[in-house]
């Protein structure tokens, strides 16, 4: 998958920031940056552009009328000072908001928003239909870790951080339970404890409260056991 994209701000240290962060990520491409909208619309007459990081306080043309001057929208990401125009913008159907100073772990979110948008959108999934699924985890301060969706076993809580294990090796990350499911396709995956999140294709069996993954047991919560049993049940496959 390669991702075309242009940043657009006014603030030639912004740019550098998202360009940092995606030096890492070759799904995504860099294609150009402007420091104004008015130069942007005219590149993206005769460009084809999948994503555009934008500001919203420019001179002369300011980024919510810039989204509003488009005919055909590609993903848009708002990166601003301003935490006000956020209600605004997602009326105009952005894909995320990220307000300055922007961390690395918050961007890496919006990052996968962008990759699970464009999974869904219909032309793209005839075009890479083959394709696995996959999402960035901030491993450390200077790795980013391409993982597989497939290769997911378990989601694991301990307190602020996470551990991912996968079919090939295990994984720390700083996160929320919650906030990283939220990522997560909801027919791959299930909540089943205030400190699982699970694939449900990888569950081997089920006994009382507890599902098998991999060889190990994980409890269901109580809150929980109704709803991941008839998910689960709901998913069974006959061929």
């Amino acid at each position: 998958m390669s991702i075309k994209c242009l940043i657009i701000d006014d603030e030639p240290l912004a740019i550098n920031v998202i360009k940092n962060y995606l030096k890492d990520i070759n799904e995504i491409e860099i294609v150009d940056t402007f420091n104004n909208a008015i130069e942007a619309i005219s590149f993206l007459k005769d460009n084809h552009i999948d994503l555009i990081f934008l500001d919203i306080n420019m001179p002369v043309f300011d980024g919510l009328s810039f989204i509003k001057s488009l005919e055909k929208k590609p993903l848009i990401v708002i990166t601003t000072a301003y935490k006000e125009y956020a209600v605004e913008t997602y009326e105009l159907d952005v894909t995320d908001y990220l307000v300055k100073p922007i961390s690395l772990p918050r961007f890496m979110k919006s990052v996968n928003k962008v990759f699970n948008s464009l999974e869904k959108s219909e032309g793209l999934n005839q075009i890479h239909k083959n394709e696995r699924s996959f999402i960035f985890l901030r491993i450390n301060k200077k790795k980013l870790q391409k993982v597989y969706l497939d290769e997911i076993l378990v989601v694991e809580s301990l307190k602020d951080y996470l551990k991912i294990y996968t079919t090939t090796e295990g994984f720390i990350i700083h996160q929320t339970l919650s906030s990283f499911t939220d990522q997560l396709p909801k027919d791959k995956f299930i909540r089943i404890h205030r400190s699982f999140t699970i694939s449900i294709d990888k569950i081997e069996s089920i006994e009382g409260n507890s599902v098998e993954i991999d060889g190990v047991r994980y409890i269901i919560g109580r809150t929980y056991i109704d709803k991941v049993k008839k998910i689960i049940t709901s998913s069974s496959k006959i061929n």
